[in-house]
């Protein structure tokens, strides 16, 4: 039986790397998803053969409870909002990942006293790591949300943090050498670790939030390995390094997207400096009379004779649940002999692959998505660039100003294009609260509007033509 479970928990990992795999291109994605939850489905069931269950009815019970949960959170959660329910995923898994070595260092330490070195460590880091990813995930919620904005004190919160940080390093210090710790201490030691993982993300500027959502994945993943080692289970040692380890990777990437310091991010709270919102020209000045504004019958007059048009889908266009909208445009224009293609950003709708997502559920052919790197070279020779609710990540100022909080990050190319049209619903700032060059450029126009009225209008002028 053990052999048989220990195949099993390899079968597991298998899958788990086939799924990520998958993951990496929208063709496979599918495929990737379905191969992860047959592994994890592997992993649970070899679990329960594995560990001595006192009541598989209560295991049942908790399952169908959280299956419920689950279920309801996925169908009342807009795509926009998959980064809120990412984050909170991740705490749910730290918050998980803090009961279970706590409950079963008080359950050893009442049955045979304290445990050997190692495992003690596997507890001490399956209790840090998970407190911090926990709280840390509910601010990151809350300002992904909007509940709360972004410190306007961050000498105080990095005085807290710091300090907070040496009391919980002396804390499990102290927990790791003495022969009998009570409960009491080591609530005193996750309450501290709590309070840490609010210190290290409120200081950290909104528009990083995404970046801190990949973060705080990879730490669900590290603490669930934690506590893989405080049970002595390898499928879940397995699945926990496997996610932090593709969590850090895609944070490195998103770092690299956003122009972000990966240190910043780890230790925002400490060291400060991840702030980008830090803008702030004001934008009825910076914009006042220097925007050209269109209609949807003007945009359709401009479609009638291009020949290269490129779709730049942003956050607005998945707030709209405009991908439908988007697609029966293109069939027109496509009809007219167009060639159409849709430039998609590496965070853009504040999530790697958010955008895919969307497209494909209009059932967009993915050889017309085009990454960043791919699609960079072919601006300058598409006759429009048609920005659909994006805004940080085709603002020029990221390549052209050295001032600018975000000079440096990588960006669409889209005001090389010959002329660019905004579909914007105002004139706001986006996620880096910093006005947008683009929309006053001469070769740009602007669309007031929801996106997907406005695709609708243009749609319906264009076959009028």
């Amino acid at each position: 039986m053990f052999a048989l479970i220990n195949l099993s928990y390899l079968a597991a990992a298998v899958c788990f790397i086939l799924g990520i795999k998958g993951m990496t291109r929208p063709k496979t994605a599918v495929r990737g998803n379905q191969l992860a939850a047959i592994g994890m489905l592997i992993a649970v069931v070899a679990a329960l053969l594995h560990q001595e269950i006192i009541s598989y009815a209560a295991i049942i019970a908790g399952m169908l409870l959280g299956g419920a949960i689950g279920v309801w959170l996925a169908k009342r959660t807009a795509t926009t909002e998959m980064p809120e329910l990412v984050a909170s995923l991740n705490g749910i898994g730290g918050g998980a990942s803090v009961a279970v070595a706590a409950s079963t260092w008080m359950h050893a330490v009442n049955a045979t006293g304290a445990g050997s070195g190692g495992w003690t460590a596997a507890i001490l880091a399956s209790i840090v790591i998970g407190s911090v990813t926990l709280t840390g995930s509910v601010v990151a919620v809350l300002k992904l949300k909007g509940n709360i904005g972004d410190s306007r004190n961050n000498r105080l919160w990095h005085s807290v943090t710091l300090v907070t940080l040496i009391a919980a390093v002396a804390g499990a210090v102290l927990f790791a050498t003495s022969s009998s710790t009570s409960p009491l201490a080591l609530a005193a030691l996750v309450g501290l670790c709590l309070l840490l993982g609010i210190g290290l993300v409120q200081p950290i500027g909104g528009a990083d939030m995404p970046v801190v959502v990949a973060l705080l994945n990879a730490y669900s993943g590290l603490a669930g390995a934690a506590t893989g080692f405080v049970l002595g289970n390898q499928g879940l040692i397995i699945t926990g390094s496997l996610v932090g380890a593709s969590g850090l990777i895609l944070t490195a990437i998103m770092c690299k997207a956003m122009n972000r310091s990966l240190p910043n991010v780890l230790f925002g709270g400490v060291l400060g400096g991840s702030d980008s919102t830090a803008s702030q020209q004001d934008e009825g000045e910076f914009y006042d009379g220097k925007v050209k504004y269109a209609t949807p019958d003007d945009l359709a007059l401009l479609l009638d004779g291009a020949r290269k048009v490129v779709m730049v889908p942003g956050y607005g266009l998945a707030v709209a649940q405009a991908q439908h909208a988007v697609k029966e445009l293109a069939n027109q224009l496509e009809g007219r002999g167009a060639k159409v293609s849709y430039a998609i950003h590496p965070v853009a709708g504040r999530m790697p692959g958010h955008m895919n997502v969307l497209l494909a559920e209009a059932e967009i052919p993915y050889d017309q998505l085009k990454d960043m790197d791919a699609i960079n070279p072919e601006l300058p020779q598409a006759d429009v660039a048609i920005v659909l609710g994006a805004n940080d990540v085709v603002n020029p100022a990221a390549a052209e100003d050295p001032n600018s909080p975000i000079f440096g990050m990588p960006i669409l190319d889209v005001h090389k294009a010959k002329t660019v049209v905004v579909v914007k619903r105002s004139l706001s700032a986006g996620f880096a609260g910093i006005p947008n060059g683009l929309f006053i450029r001469d070769n740009s126009l602007m669309v007031k509007g929801d996106a997907k009225e406005v695709l609708q209008a243009t749609t319906s002028a264009i076959k009028e033509l």
